[in-house]
């Protein structure tokens, strides 16, 4: 008997079919069922499910002999189900890696409820992704199962079939079934809630609930949109046979009333010459179903049921014409409000521009406003310290300002006061364009700090690959504001004078950010890592993928949870994402669970090198800020020839040669669990081919970099006035932490300030 019985219907969706399909064959978990019911489609779905069976025997087909309906589909799949649970996934939704894990664990930490419920994300044909506004109500039961009587709100979830797994003997020793019909997911999600012991919550997304541009037949106006009043009646005749129930009564009929008032006004249900018709229809509910003494609920948003329950078609009439008439409103005030608003600033701006520029005054910015971080922090701290005179302002979005270091000054992009530093500063420091509008005025001075060392096409050369979206023209105009240029070594000062062909000169100083990488002592290091909670006997190894062009979103190129199995107990994973992705639920259910530490939203790539013992990236420039670390760098690239393909590299980090690989490469999982079983993560070899890489990479990063440039730049400074570059040979990188555990015995612990 398997754990889970997926049931998928199937009618007209042979496009999503596989990617449905898939999702579900695909997962970690195993030990499940499929039973795809074809619903007599007349497309070729019937051919592929059984492509599937054929393959699978996880997979049983049905095929029915006439159409039936989704929920008799439904029904059709539950009678040959035989597993612990049932699960009903729609044929053009698919479930997320790891979720049916997820799911059978939860199941477990609740005590095998009735019922689980667990959450989704909505994704849309733009590859736009939106999470539910049911997270918080999920989380907050946490692993504990309760009843609807105990926890009324858990009636307020999503009333759909396929955000629940339903104990089989549960489901089935109630009589529980779909009615024919649309809207029939409705009223079975009710009386599943209503009879289930124990309900447990999942907070994490499983499903992709895919919202169709056109096809879906719940966003099509007609006649079958009354099928939702039959729906309903079932529900209210399951409550009558079942008189132990009547206390649920007021919250169901709320919920009832609203799920018709939702629908009179969405023109994609219900068409405008049926509204009337279906009004009545709502209200002969209200006069039937409504409990003595019910209070209709108030508030704007419930105007639509309290107009149901007066029976008042003309206020519903006016209510939507008022609508009507304010979104244009919104929309012409919006419309005149941004004309208006660009008009005035940009005059102000241009008033500002006529005025002195103020030679005190300095403008950060780092990865579009995102807060204070790379580069730019780097150099602001230590023009803090040989500049004492220089005022600094960062431009920040407004959802980083509770994180900004304490004493920081910003400004909110184009907030009157933004206009005015911006057109007064004498020095504008970023490692990223400021936008288009910026205008660079004579006097100031553009610093580009730049973010990584190249191995990925920048700039011209994107435009023979496919992955580049962008006006090549509009970027050389941007470049061409710069007055200076950080270069972290040779290979960077060619690569930018090539793809950014404008008249900038070059501050050949390593980058500011890697400073740390030379000061931070063992007690910085042992300190880092306590704060992240590693242990001092852990081996601390972190994954730092880039972002991959042809791809939407994080995608991880491992099953992380085989990889720190294999690694066992003498190693830690940190996981960071790159900064572009969100959060990611499955990387804080591993967490969770105890399988890694989801780093990806710690302020400090630099604290996060400093407290690891080991790096595994792809193509990402961090490899070459950590090799200043001196610490084993494992590439683990198994789509090399895909994004090689898709963005273009400026050297073959796969080759073995000295000064194109940093260390270990690895192609497969396998391969990657085997370089560090078998030590070769960190062996003589990879220390020869790191030492070359080093040396090619990191001439100038000894610790004075960020010295360099704002004795340059913002001082002014002769280029011979700069402090000359270490030797490698005589350049002492922060110790390991294995190393830094072993030696450190002082008692004060300094912490640098790399945030």
């Amino acid at each position: 008997m398997p754990r889970l019985s997926v049931i998928v219907p199937v009618f007209k969706v042979q496009g999503y079919l596989r990617e449905c399909m898939d999702s579900v064959l695909g997962q970690s978990f195993r030990d499940l069922e499929v039973i795809a019911v074809d619903d007599c489609s007349p497309d070729g779905s019937g051919r592929i499910l059984d492509e599937y069976a054929a393959r699978d025997d996880r997979v049983t087909v049905l095929h029915l002999p006439e159409n039936v309906g989704l929920g008799r589909a439904r029904n059709a799949g539950v009678e040959r189900a035989t597993g612990d649970y049932l699960l009903f996934l729609d044929s053009d939704d698919s479930y997320l890696d790891g979720a049916l894990e997820a799911i059978t664990r939860r199941l477990e930490a609740c005590g095998e409820p009735d019922v689980l419920v667990f959450d989704h994300v909505r994704s849309y044909w733009w590859n736009g992704v939106r999470e539910s506004i049911f997270g918080d109500l999920l989380a907050s039961t946490g692993t504990k199962a309760e009843s609807v009587f105990e926890n009324p709100r858990l009636l307020r979830l999503f009333a759909v079939a396929w955000n629940k797994a339903y104990r089989r003997e549960f489901y089935q020793g109630h009589g529980l079934s779909f009615q024919p019909g649309l809207y029939e997911d409705a009223p079975l999600a009710y009386e599943v809630m209503i009879s289930a012991e124990t309900i447990g919550c999942l907070p994490r997304a499983c499903v992709t609930y895919r919202q169709r541009p056109q096809g879906a037949i719940t966003r099509s106006p007609g006649r079958k949109h009354f099928d939702i009043f039959p729906q309903y009646e079932s529900l209210f005749a399951f409550l009558d046979e079942r008189p132990h129930l009547d206390s649920l009564r007021p919250l169901l009929f709320e919920r009832m009333i609203s799920h018709y008032g939702f629908c009179i006004q969405r023109p994609d249900r219900v068409h405008p010459h049926d509204r009337r018709k279906y009004f009545r229809r709502a209200t002969e509910h209200y006069r039937r179903y409504c409990p003595d003494g019910f209070t209709p609920p108030g508030g704007r948003a419930a105007l639509p049921f309290r107009l149901i329950a007066a029976r008042s078609y003309t206020g519903l009439a006016l209510l939507e014409r008022a609508k009507t008439a304010r979104r244009k409103l919104i929309k012409q005030s919006r419309k005149a409000k941004h004309l208006l608003g660009r008009a005035v600033y940009k005059a102000y701006y241009a008033f500002q521009r006529r005025l002195p520029v103020d030679e005190k005054l300095v403008v950060y910015s780092a990865y579009w406003d995102r807060g204070v971080s790379c580069n730019p922090a780097a150099i602001q701290r230590k023009a803090a310290e040989l500049a004492p005179g220089l005022r600094a302002v960062w431009v920040v979005r407004p959802g980083v300002v509770p994180d900004l270091p304490e004493g920081t000054d910003y400004v909110l992009p184009r907030s009157p006061r933004y206009w005015r530093t911006m057109a007064r500063a004498r020095f504008l420091v970023n490692n990223v364009n400021f936008p288009d509008f910026v205008v660079k005025r004579p006097g100031q001075i553009h610093l580009q700090t730049h973010h990584g060392t190249p191995l990925k096409s920048m700039g011209l050369d994107q435009q023979k690959y496919p992955a580049a979206n962008m006006s090549f023209g509009a970027l050389l105009r941007r470049a061409s504001r710069w007055d200076w240029s950080v270069s972290s070594n040779p290979h960077s000062t060619e690569v930018w004078d090539r793809v950014y062909p404008c008249p900038y000169q070059h501050v050949e100083a390593g980058y500011p950010r890697n400073d740390v990488y030379a000061t931070a002592t063992d007690e910085d290091v042992l300190e880092i890592r306590r704060r992240l909670g590693i242990a001092p006997d852990k081996t601390a190894v972190l994954y730092a993928p880039t972002m991959r062009d042809y791809r939407k979103g994080f995608v991880p190129e491992l099953d992380l949870e085989r990889v720190s199995r294999a690694l066992g107990d003498r190693y830690v994973l940190l996981v960071r994402t790159h900064y572009f992705y969100g959060a990611n639920s499955a990387l804080s259910e591993l967490q969770e669970r105890g399988v890694l530490l989801d780093v990806s939203r710690h302020p400090s790539i630099e604290e996060l090198n400093l407290a690891s013992d080991a790096m595994i990236t792809d193509y990402s420039s961090a490899m070459f800020d950590y090799a200043v670390l001196d610490r084993p760098i494992i590439s683990y690239v198994p789509d090399w020839e895909a994004y090689s393909a898709s963005r273009g590299v400026y050297f073959e980090l796969v080759s073995g040669r000295p000064g194109e690989t940093p260390g270990v490469v690895a192609r497969t999982e396998d391969e990657l669990i085997e370089a560090f079983t078998s030590g070769a993560w960190d062996s003589a070899r990879t220390a020869e081919l790191r030492a070359a890489f080093r040396e090619r990479f990191c001439p100038w990063e000894d610790g004075h970099a960020a010295e360099r440039v704002v004795r340059r730049v913002l001082l002014g400074e002769d280029e011979s006035a700069l402090p000359a570059v270490v030797p490698m040979s005589e350049r002492k990188p922060a110790r390991t932490p294995r190393v830094a555990d072993a030696r450190s015995g002082a008692a004060e612990v300094r912490v640098p300030s790399v945030t």
